[in-house]
């Protein structure tokens, strides 16, 4: 996924005249077969509702998605649906065309993190921003996203779990933002290592050179690709040739959990563009 901004990386006195630029570039660049989203500002500014009327209207249809920043509650999603429906009955879209990412920023936000997941049949993905939460929840710390020394464990580690168990409980993709330190590669691994343990999805890359980490971290090995295929087989024959609903995968028992299991390996090592090993 890609996403153009319209928030951070926009100066204020820029950010109407980016709108018109974030449009012909959806309508014109050779963007693939990625997702294709992009950021608002969030509806505590000026600029929400004309960045989603220009935006959207004269995107097109190579526009996937819209995210919306630092939401605070779910009334700010479905605000975002309900203009996003008559954006498109006036652009020629089809109707639920666009989807929505949440970004969880702020304290107010994790709080109503629940009714937010469930706030729209539009939302897709939600994200969480570490450098505005770390703000928001005035942390001693003047950069967001990394691991604090002096802390005795991952200081996110409850903010991770809840957004990751919200998001998963209304089927939503849930992903990790950035991590600042660009030239840090093994910081970076160590705390993709925090997410992608717990479940997440993905997580931002800010540079080139974090997508490749990024993109091995949150992918199956091949080693562990082959072993979900061959624990799918075997679960199978179990099941259909045997009728058994539990059955010994060497010295390990396998059930319909290790079934779930193992089907988020393979769908997601496919997606990495793995293929099972021959032999």
């Amino acid at each position: 996924m890609t996403f153009l901004d319209l928030e951070d990386s926009v100066a204020p006195s820029e950010k109407e005249a980016a709108r018109a630029k974030v449009a012909k570039a959806v309508r014109e660049l050779d963007w693939g077969d990625r997702v294709l989203c992009v950021r608002v500002n969030a509806w505590d500014t000026r600029f929400t509702y004309g960045d989603v009327i220009e935006v959207v209207s004269q995107a097109g249809e190579r526009l996937d998605e819209v995210m919306l920043p630092k939401v605070q509650s779910a009334d700010q999603v479905v605000a975002l649906d309900l203009l996003l429906s008559q954006v498109e009955a006036n652009s020629a879209l089809e109707h639920g065309h666009i989807g929505i990412e949440a970004q969880i920023e702020t304290t107010r936000g994790l709080i109503n993190v629940e009714e937010i997941c469930a706030a729209s049949p539009r939302l897709e993905t939600i994200v969480f921003g570490p450098a505005d939460f770390a703000a928001s929840m005035e942390m001693p710390v003047l950069t967001g996203g990394i691991q604090v020394p002096e802390y005795p464990g991952d200081h996110f580690h409850y903010v991770f779990s809840k957004i990751l168990m919200a998001g998963r409980a209304n089927g939503l993709q849930v992903i990790d933002g950035p991590y600042l330190k660009v030239r840090d590669p093994d910081g970076l691994r160590d705390y993709c290592q925090r997410t992608r343990i717990l479940g997440y999805d993905g997580k931002w890359a800010l540079h080139p050179d974090q997508v490749t980490i990024i993109n091995e971290l949150f992918s199956p090995t091949q080693e562990q690709f082959d072993r979900a295929l061959h624990i799918l087989d075997a679960y199978e024959e179990a099941t259909e040739g045997e009728g058994k609903g539990a059955v010994m995968f060497g010295d390990e028992m396998i059930d319909e959990a290790s079934r779930k299991i193992a089907l988020k390996f393979v769908t997601r090592g496919e997606r990495a563009g793995l293929r099972r090993s021959a032999g």
